[in-house]
């Protein structure tokens, strides 16, 4: 069975090191450099962008050595991390940021094919885990409600809650906003808030949910209240109360 090819950076500040790992890589058909950096900055930035499967990373480097740069990368960009160096004093460290394996300078080359065996190992058994969960996502039906049906005029109507702009209280109902529609639904909403996404819906009011994707602007007014301006140009009041509910939402603060 042919394998997807194993995605890999060098990072490394002297060019003579950098050409020994290309040199040893060279004879491996599953294997595809996708760039070589000679510090921790250029790095960072590379992995950020190409998101590699594989990094051979030196450790004591200009500017930022490697385990800095490591540990300022977002843990789902984290590729596996085969260090390759001079400098044996850094072996726990670099095990402190799950580095897969350490190769101390100078290394042959059983010691390095044995290591990049591991390493794409552990890369196919990250995208199998990946693929299933993706499958799961899939198959497993959803918790909250994707479609609501709206009885009226001798009709019933259904509303992909994906297309709603935001939900107002109305004694016992609720009046669901979809662009220039609108449409009155027999319903608290407190049962409704229940049953929906809280990754995409947001109480900003007890008489207001919001789509999170319609929000474009949040404007200070009065006391820590705000106005929460649609991307159709509505503004919505958000009481105080509710404004660490849309912050966890964002993941940051207002």
């Amino acid at each position: 069975m042919k394998h997807l090819p194993v995605s890999a950076l060098i990072v490394d500040d002297e060019p003579a090191a950098r050409g020994a790992i290309r040199t040893l890589l060279a004879e491996d058909p599953e294997i595809e450099i996708v760039g070589e950096c000679a510090n921790g900055r250029a790095a960072l930035d590379d992995i950020r962008r190409r998101a590699p499967d594989l990094v051979f990373l030196d450790i004591q480097m200009p500017d930022m050595d490697g385990i800095t740069m490591l540990r300022q990368l977002d843990p789902r960009l984290l590729p596996v991390v085969l260090f390759v160096t001079a400098y044996d004093s850094y072996a726990l460290r670099a095990f402190e940021v799950h580095a897969l394996d350490y190769l101390l300078k100078p290394f042959d080359d059983g010691r390095f094919r044995e290591a990049v065996t591991q390493a794409k190992h552990h890369v196919r058994q990250r995208r199998a885990g990946a693929l299933t969960q993706q499958l799961q996502a899939l198959l497993a039906p959803s918790s909250y409600v994707q479609r609501l049906a709206i009885k009226g005029d001798g009709r019933v109507m259904i509303v992909n809650t994906a297309d709603v702009d935001w939900f107002e209280a109305e004694g016992d109902y609720v009046r669901i906003h979809t662009g220039k529609n609108r449409h009155l639904l027999r319903e608290t909403m407190k049962r409704l808030e229940e049953q929906l996404d809280p990754a995409q819906f947001v109480r900003i009011h007890r008489s207001t949910i919001v789509n999170i994707d319609r929000i474009k602007e949040l404007q200070p007014f009065f006391k820590g209240e705000y106005v929460v301006l649609l991307t159709d140009g509505t503004s919505l009041k958000m009481s105080r109360g509710y404004k660490a509910q849309l912050e966890k939402l964002l993941g940051r603060a207002i």
